[in-house]
């Protein structure tokens, strides 16, 4: 969505939310202008919504003597006076070691940072300084190491001695910049412009939002803080709701191509898919009862007045695409063209193998575009695709592209919906012109039943629960890192074999770390793991793919994986859902503690695809005691709609703000796993009815709030982004 025009800091040197960062005139302008964009943060207003993810209680000002009584790690701020410091060469990581003598009455401490050369230039003999970090121990030596600091000048304390925000940071970012940027704006700006009417604000006893955006960087107390962040959740699924009721009163009005099949034509179609996965299988099978529950539901919506919006929950391996072939077999019998929106070319093409299968010989035959195709074929395509000769059309962000024209497009699917925003859907929907096209999205990430009856009240839902006869149980177990020698074995065994095996690392920097975000650290990481099992497991042959490769070389080796020029591939979790390799039977997954346990699930599910037994080992060093139940979950439990019950129930907060929803919708503040946010929602649905009353459209929403919706931080939220995941 584009941005208004961005105004500078006016001349009496206060700000606007629209200000760039480059142009405002803070502390660390310059270096969050380049850096900034990492985070989202390009304006004032940006910088303003980049919440904390936790708070320190630094309040509690101990002595030298304190400290030394407190235990190994614990976090504790002190007022120290300097009494020295010594600068060196650390020999080891070739880095400059600053170190400060302090002290009080009650006894002495140091203070160690490494590589950080201002330190000396900012610490004199004398001064007395407020300095906050984690108590380490060297015999009987206490120390902090790279404490944050401030001197005791009379002013505010940021860093230490209060309430202390922890933000998201990326690498070359620091956190005293970032924290003296955030008040420097708080500052200038002074409170943020309202947008919520003032009656809504009254009847839901909210605070101002200036006076939140103040209490969520820097409260008082921790019950301002919870104000502060209730206000902030409120406003945010206002947003959501808002965009929802909009799209779901626009929809109402719509009129679809009426899609009616004859029951004997559509009993031959049903016939044709079922054979079709027969012979994929090899063995007799038949359509599980979710599956054909589904389908009777998906031809009811296509036959009706209004157009079909239903989402397809499928576990993993539960027969998605049979009721998608079974919806575009409807569509095409009708005289109309179905599409097909795929996350990646590797998967685009497996879903047109598939379709081929299932509709069979006598059906319509899947047309492909995507990015990878040459000249000549895309061309093809296009023609194919213009002139309505093409009834099924499968492919990726290439089907939304200008060029494209349908001729008749009557049903868009999208699979893995979360991958998608609503932009692209509506992109997609748009190229059926003249008419509203039935939509069918399908995920493989069940989503809890609490959290569905929120975000999901505007769609029809189909639960696919039984998987299909035949399935290989996957054996899984737990193993620390220093217990996988014969899981190594196991692997060269299966290669032997013929069979394959998925690495999966995970991530360096996730939001809940406490290092900056780095992607070229999950690269190096990736890259160095390869590397070893490449040495550990000569003479396989081993492959890796992560996020920084391009889309047709994560495509490629994962082609060379798939037909077996590569024994094992190493990868971050761009070992995409629904890439479908039967030849895989071992699943790794290292770290396994950090991942969500819809990831763990859907990680699992890329193997047993075949006949032969397969595996999935949970590596994980991890003693806590929650980390620990949930792997157990995933050991227990093979249902995937169970599983997403059991990772709500276990799954702790994270942070204040909800980042760490695995699984989850995007939501920055309010956490849909907490009751008091799950209510918030319900009055957040309330409010939005009343603001749209009489409208079909947002364009009910006037003055501030439209503003807000449109280019500030809510834009996200009601443009439906929280709810997708993208």
């Amino acid at each position: 969505m584009a941005r208004a025009t961005a105004p500078s800091p006016a001349p009496d040197g206060t700000l606007e939310p629209r200000t760039p960062i480059g142009r405002s005139g803070l502390p660390a302008a310059g270096l969050l202008a380049r850096l900034g964009p990492r985070l989202g943060i390009r304006t004032v207003g940006d910088l303003l919504f980049h919440l904390p993810r936790r708070y320190d209680d630094l309040r509690e000002l101990r002595t030298a003597g304190q400290l030394a009584a407190l235990a190994e790690g614990e976090t504790a701020s002190a007022r120290l006076q300097v009494r020295g410091l010594r600068v060196e060469q650390a020999w080891r990581r070739r880095v400059q070691r600053t170190t400060a003598y302090l002290g009080d009455e009650t006894g002495e401490v140091e203070a160690t940072w490494f590589g950080r050369r201002f330190i000396e230039r900012r610490l004199r003999d004398g001064d007395w300084v407020v300095v906050s970090g984690r108590v380490r121990r060297r015999g009987f030596l206490v120390t902090l190491d790279n404490p944050e600091f401030q001197r005791d000048d009379g002013t505010a304390l940021l860093h230490a001695g209060r309430i202390v925000p922890v933000y998201r940071l990326t690498a070359g970012l620091t956190a005293p910049a970032l924290r003296r940027a955030i008040r420097g704006a708080l500052d200038r700006l002074g409170d943020y412009p309202e947008y919520l009417p003032s009656g809504l604000v009254r009847a839901e006893r909210l605070p101002s939002i200036g006076r939140a955006i103040e209490a969520a960087h820097y409260p008082e107390t921790f019950a301002a803080r919870d104000e502060a962040l209730r206000r902030l959740a409120f406003d945010e699924l206002l947003a959501l709701q808002l965009g929802m009721v909009a799209r779901r009163r626009a929809r109402s009005g719509e009129r679809p191509p009426r899609i009616r099949v004859a029951p004997a034509r559509e009993a031959t179609l049903r016939e044709a898919i079922r054979a079709g996965l027969a012979r994929r299988s090899g063995v007799p099978v038949e359509l599980t009862p979710d599956q054909a529950a589904a389908m009777d539901a998906v031809r009811d919506d296509l036959a009706g007045s209004r157009p079909m919006l239903r989402l397809l929950q499928g576990d993993v391996g539960s027969g998605k695409t049979a009721v998608a072939a079974h919806a575009l077999g409807l569509a095409a019998a009708a005289g109309l063209q179905g599409a097909l929106l795929a996350p990646t070319d590797l998967l685009a093409r497996q879903h047109a193998a598939t379709l081929a299968d299932l509709l069979g010989e006598r059906g319509p035959a899947p047309v492909l575009l995507t990015g990878s195709l040459r000249a000549d074929a895309r061309t093809a395509a296009l023609a194919t695709i213009g002139s309505g000769e093409a009834s099924v059309v499968v492919g990726t962000h290439a089907l939304i592209q200008e060029g494209v024209a349908f001729a008749r497009l009557g049903l868009a699917i999208v699979d893995e919906q979360h991958r998608f925003g609503v932009e692209q859907r509506t992109a997609l929907e748009a190229k059926a012109a003249g008419t509203s096209p039935h939509v069918l999205l399908m995920t493989a990430t069940p989503i809890p039943r609490t959290v569905g009856q929120v975000l999901y009240a505007d769609l029809d839902v189909s639960d696919l629960r039984t998987p299909p006869a035949g399935r290989i149980k996957i054996a899984t177990g737990i193993r620390r890192f220093d217990e996988l020698a014969a899981t190594w074995e196991r692997v060269r065994q299966e290669a032997a074999a013929g069979r394959r095996t998925f690495v999966v690392v995970p991530r360096i920097g996730e939001p809940d770390d406490e290092a900056p975000l780095d992607q070229a650290a999950d690269v190096a990481a990736a890259e160095a793991e390869a590397a070893r099992l490449g040495a550990l497991l000569e003479p396989l042959r081993v492959g890796l793919v992560h996020g920084r490769l391009k889309p047709a070389q994560r495509d490629g080796r994962m082609t060379d994986f798939r037909e077996g020029r590569l024994d094992v591939l190493v990868g971050t979790t761009v070992v995409e859902v629904g890439v479908d390799v039967p030849e895989a039977t071992m699943m790794v997954i290292e770290g396994a503690d950090r991942f969500g346990l819809a990831q763990l699930h859907q990680l699992r599910g890329r193997v047993g695809r075949g006949t032969a037994a397969s595996f999935c080992v949970l590596v994980s060093d991890s003693d806590d005691p929650v980390a620990r139940a949930r792997l157990e979950a995933v050991v227990a439990l093979r249902d995937g709609f169970a599983l997403a019950e059991r990772d709500f129930e276990l799954r702790r907060e994270g942070d204040v703000l909800g980042f760490v929803q695995s699984g989850l919708p995007r939501l920055r503040v309010a956490s849909l796993q907490r009751p008091d946010h799950r209510e918030l929602a319900v009055r957040a649905r309330a409010a939005a009815e009343r603001l749209l009353d009489g409208d079909a459209g947002l364009e009910a929403v006037v003055g501030p709030l439209r503003a807000e919706l449109r280019d500030g931080w809510l834009a996200r939220a009601a443009a439906g982004e929280a709810a997708s995941g993208a």
